[in-house]
């Protein structure tokens, strides 16, 4: 009887990993009012969507609590967008934990985390958004974000 060979280990595949982004930002507000601009659909869309968003193009819908329906819209070079997902935590003036899928591509869907933390007479806010389809799509959503958080910073200036 002739032994088999052994199966040869293979290293873990890092395409096996999905991407994903954190940003960290020091606002000029407190925790609470920061919650608000996220939670509050006639705040939230004084900031979102990305650097070169036309204004008063931005709509929002929001049902924050756990299992509540979230849906935001904005036109940017003249097309429009569309994201939404479910609240799958919501801790008042600290965390908020959804999912997040555009409309145009449903099956992708992915989790954003907003932390909040008192510092001083401000806050540490910490986005982490994961379970992104590629990186092409991180790389995408990190221009965003980032466009979307300087309009949120701007606000408490």
């Amino acid at each position: 009887m002739s032994a088999s060979p052994k199966p040869v280990e293979k290293p873990i595949e890092k395409s096996g990993i999905k991407p994903s982004l954190t940003l960290k930002r020091r606002l000029n507000a407190p925790p609470a009012k920061v919650y608000a601009a996220w939670t509050n659909p006639a705040q939230l869309v004084r900031w979102f969507g990305p650097a070169g968003t036309i204004e008063d193009s931005v709509k929002a819908e929001l049902d924050v609590r756990v299992g509540g329906r979230f849906r935001a819209s904005f036109t940017l070079d003249g097309e429009y967008h569309e994201v939404g997902g479910v609240y799958r935590e919501v801790t008042p003036n600290e965390k908020l934990v959804f999912s997040w899928a555009w409309h145009t591509t449903p099956e992708r869907e992915s989790l954003v985390s907003v932390t909040l933390k008192p510092d001083g007479d401000g806050t540490l806010l910490t986005l982490h958004h994961e379970q992104f389809f590629d990186q092409a799509a991180r790389d995408g959503h990190e221009r965003g974000w980032s466009g979307s958080l300087d309009k949120l910073e701007a606000l408490f200036n």
